[in-house]
């Protein structure tokens, strides 16, 4: 493995290959490789040069073939997905069109909403995710939704309750999980409260109180502070069970749970790793960590279909 920000030669020619390919591939749910195109300078500088991301275990996405993607999710304004799937662009030997969930609020926002179609996104909706699968495309879910990018700062890194949706989805199409861990997003919009009351009104998911919102003018309220960002992706795994077995709520709850304290363990051993929030990654400590550490707790071993 090795730090796939520093690789340049890779950016250009992996960014090459995703425009070819997807370079007609506009379609019913609103991808549209143009709307990348048209934000690709502020993306870039977001992910290069102010939270410097760094990514271990980029080459666990597979080329081809449906995924479900999953992991915690934090940031006030959610911009996890986006910086993994601007890595998987511009670094991933054979990048491909990453489908994420996101909230109804956000794809309505004007501007706003066309854009993250146009980079792909979808409703959080059941039956669209699974259908995506059944197309053998990546899925990336956030099982916490809004309880996790809504979290308090002092409840940073403490996974919220996971909806189970991506277990279902997994097992019903029979697709593998590949789990993915992101450190640095609970600390770029510190949410110091959180005006229920308010948000209501609004129809929003959460009314955050930050260090710079509502106080500042936008968009200098909407600046986040400039954390580095790391992610880690493990290998893909399979779940053993039939498609029928999706309808099993308890099994499908009982395996959710595992996952959910497997990734809670995993960012608590990242967070270890780290130094501070401003410094760069041992990427040698992180890519040795996610090279030896299992996709999966011992717990599921019982669920996981051996190859």
């Amino acid at each position: 493995m090795t730090d796939v920000a520093t690789n340049k030669q890779t950016n250009q020619s992996s960014r090459n290959r995703f425009f070819e390919r997807y370079e007609k591939a506009v379609d019913r749910y609103g991808f549209d490789p143009a709307s990348y195109k048209g934000v690709e300078a502020f993306t870039r500088l977001m992910y290069r040069r102010w939270f410097r991301v760094q990514i271990a275990g980029l080459e666990n996405i597979p080329a081809e073939g449906s995924a479900v993607l999953f992991g915690n999710h934090s940031g006030g304004i959610p911009v996890d997905g986006f910086l993994l799937y601007d890595g998987i662009i511009n670094y991933h030997r054979e990048p491909r069109r990453l489908r994420f969930l996101v909230t109804k609020f956000l794809l309505k926002a004007p501007l706003v909403g066309k854009t993250l179609r146009g980079f792909g996104c979808i409703p959080p909706d059941y039956e669209l995710a699974t259908d995506l699968l059944r197309e053998d495309e990546l899925v990336l879910f956030y099982p916490e939704a809004e309880k996790g990018t809504g979290k308090l700062y002092k409840d940073r890194y403490k996974l919220a309750e996971f909806h189970a949706g991506f277990v279902r989805a997994a097992i019903e199409t029979g697709s593998p999980l590949i789990p993915v861990a992101t450190i640095g997003g609970d600390e770029i919009y510190p949410l110091f409260a959180n005006l229920k009351p308010v948000a209501k009104v609004l129809d929003w998911p959460y009314y955050p109180l930050t260090p710079f919102f509502p106080w500042l003018p936008f968009p200098l309220n909407a600046v986040p502070l400039p954390v580095r960002i790391m992610v880690a992706v493990w290998r893909p795994f399979k779940l053993k069970y039939p498609p029928e077995a999706a309808k099993d709520e308890k099994l499908v709850n009982e395996i959710t749970l595992d996952i959910q304290k497997d990734i809670q363990a995993k960012v608590t051993d990242l967070l270890a790793m780290r130094t501070s929030p401003f410094s760069k990654w041992d990427m040698d400590k992180v890519n040795a960590y996610v090279e030896t550490t299992k996709s999966y707790s011992p717990g599921m071993d019982k669920h996981r279909f051996e190859s």
